[in-house]
This record gives C-alpha cells, sequence and structure tokens, in this order.
C-alpha cells in the first residue's frame, strides 16, 4: 500500500514544497492539498512543489464543479500537470464547506461530478471537445498546448451511486474519514461496479482520506483529534451506526451547532457530547495515539490495505515535518510489502 499526505493547503506555496521535497525524499508517494473557502488556490499552490520534485504526485483534493466550472478545473489542472510533467492528480467531488457558504445549491451530485470527469477526459484528450451534458455543455474547446502525458481524474466516493458512476467514468476513487470495515464493505461495491463495465483493481486506483494524529504525548494527539472531529464528515447516520448506539447517533447528528462552536474555539470538549461518544468518533474516523503505541497504528494501516486499498492519504496538522520523518523511518518500511 501507498502513502500519500495531505498538508494544509493554508500554507504558502514554499511551505507546501518544503514539506513536500521533505516527503518525497521520505519515500512518500504523493501530496495533496485540500480546495477549501478560506484556502489558498490549490493548484497555483501547488506549482512551486510541482517544480521542486521529479517523482512526488501531487494535486487537489476535492474540487467540484458548482463552485468552479469543469472546463476551468480542466485548464488548471492540466496546466499543473504540465508544470509538474505529468505527475498531477485530482479528486472530484460533490461539495464541500464552500457550497453551504456560498450559498450554492448542488443540483443532481452524482450526475454533475459523471459530466465534470466526462469533460476533464475530454479536455486531456487534446481532441476538440463538443459537449452536451444534462447539466454542462462545451462547445469547441481545443486545449492544442497540452503535451504532458495525461493525467488520471478520480472521484470522491464513499457511498453506492457515486462508486457505481466512479467505477463507469473515473480513474479512480477515494474515500473519506471511513473505518477498514466500512472502507472493505465500500470497495466490495466498487468492485461490482466495476466489473459490471468490464474494469477492476488495481487497475483503477483506491484511496482514502485519514486524518493522522501520532505524536510523543498521546494526550495531545486526542486531544488534536477531537478538535477537528467538525471536519472529519462524521454528519453521517449510516457510518455513526456502525459504533454508536441510536441514541449515541442521534445525539451527534442533533450537536452541530456544538462541534461548530468547539471548532471555532479550537476546544477539544463538545457541549452536550460526552468524551466516550467523542473517543469512539476520534478511535473510528481518525488514525490517533503515541509513539509508543505506533504499532498499533501500523496495524491499522495494514487493515486499510486488507480492506482493498491501493493507497491512504493521511492529513498531517501540527509539525508535519516530523510526522513525515516518522512515516518515512518507523511506518514505511512496515507496510512496504503490503
Amino acid at each position: 500500500m501507498d502513502i500519500d499526505l495531505i498538508l494544509d493547503t493554508r500554507a504558502s506555496a514554499d511551505e507546501i514544497s518544503e514539506l513536500g521535497q521533505l516527503a518525497e525524499a521520505a519515500g512518500i508517494r504523493g501530496v495533496w492539498v485540500s480546495s477549501l473557502l478560506d484556502s489558498r488556490d490549490p493548484f497555483a499552490n501547488l506549482s512551486v512543489l510541482a517544480r521542486a520534485t521529479s517523482r512526488l504526485y501531487l494535486g487537489p483534493v476535492a474540487v467540484n464543479p458548482f463552485d468552479m466550472h469543469p472546463v476551468r478545473i480542466a485548464t488548471a489542472y492540466l496546466t499543473l500537470n504540465e508544470l509538474a510533467g505529468g505527475r498531477a492528480r485530482l479528486v472530484v467531488g460533490g461539495g464541500g464547506e464552500a457550497l453551504e457558504a456560498l450559498d450554492i445549491q448542488p443540483r443532481r451530485r452524482v450526475r454533475a461530478v459523471a459530466e465534470c470527469v466526462d469533460i476533464l477526459h475530454g479536455a486531456a484528450s487534446g481532441e476538440e471537445v463538443n459537449y452536451d451534458g444534462e447539466l454542462y455543455c462545451v462547445r469547441h474547446l481545443r486545449l492544442g498546448w497540452l503535451d504532458a502525458p495525461v493525467p488520471p481524474v478520480y472521484v470522491g466516493a464513499s457511498q453506492s451511486q457515486m462508486l457505481r458512476m466512479a467505477a463507469r467514468v473515473a480513474d479512480g476513487i477515494m474515500m473519506s474519514d471511513m473505518p477498514p470495515a466500512v472502507s472493505a464493505r465500500a470497495i466490495a461495491a466498487l468492485d461490482e461496479g466495476l466489473e459490471t463495465y468490464g474494469r477492476a483493481r488495481p487497475g483503477f486506483a483506491t484511496n482514502a482520506f485519514t486524518a493522522w494524529h501520532v505524536y510523543a504525548d498521546g494526550a495531545q494527539a486526542r486531544q488534536e483529534a477531537k478538535r477537528w472531529l467538525l471536519l472529519r464528515g462524521i454528519f453521517r447516520p449510516w457510518l455513526l451506526a456502525e459504533f454508536l448506539s441510536p441514541d449515541e447517533v442521534e445525539l451527534v447528528m442533533t450537536s452541530r451547532a456544538a462541534f461548530i462552536t468547539a471548532f471555532r474555539k479550537g476546544d477539544s470538549e463538545v457541549a452536550g457530547v460526552p468524551d466516550p461518544v467523542l473517543d469512539a468518533l476520534v478511535d473510528n474516523v481518525t488514525i490517533c495515539g503515541s509513539l509508543a503505541d505506533l504499532e498499533k497504528m501500523i496495524d491499522k494501516l495494514r487493515r486499510y490495505s486488507q480492506a482493498g486499498l491501493g493507497a491512504i492519504s493521511l492529513r498531517l496538522y501540527a509539525d508535519p515535518a516530523e510526522s513525515i520523518r516518522i512515516l518515512g523511518e518507523r511506518v514505511l518500511p512496515a507496510i512496504r510489502d503490503l
């Protein structure tokens, strides 16, 4: 199984480049940056790293066709790919916190993502694109300047409809914030879709976005993990039901405002939500622990591999340079043959 990193896209291009070069030297496969409302532009912010490395995959996760037109996504992505000599990667998703902030009502998410992927593939071919979709139309688009290898397009997918659509149109998927057992079921559903379209893994790439909170001080790791729970996709009842009781699921689902308040305050306590529930969330949707228990973290990575994932993308937080060192020296050697 390969290891990618997800770095803070609020960091400067120079900071991301420095960390990305450390990652390449450590044997990390790729670097992603999130596309968020308050972030630097992810395509531009990766341009320095693209020039400073030779093997590292790099790209944004996840852009969407609601706040950025698929043609504009295509030109930004293919420009980054040119700068990287064919090493760019991209995840297209069906939403994000920007949509709520901009009061954009996403219509027909699965269809919109599918048409976006179609347009991206068409643009990357270098041929003239004339596309008549149900949601998007393109007339006489031809990017005659393309000369880098054609890059893949992945879809952010965790549930059946998006997984089946991705199996038909995409080059891979990235799931997010899911325990290994849930990931295994999603991979099984993906495999059914791939078989329908005469495709299969590992030619079709599989990846998962997972938070990495691992430090010498286990208490620091857990407090950090709790502070970031709001962004861990926890408001999915079908996911919560895997490890919480019905009453606890209801409590989390009705406590969104409290999670938002805690996140904005940088607090590891959430009003009205007891620590055992917060701990269950951390233990199931993140990788969290102390360096003394690093083997447990490595075992969880092994279980993701056994679930069928070809790669996992670890979101780093405090002291990413030290996390990269630990991953390169102690984690990659333990999972290299998975």
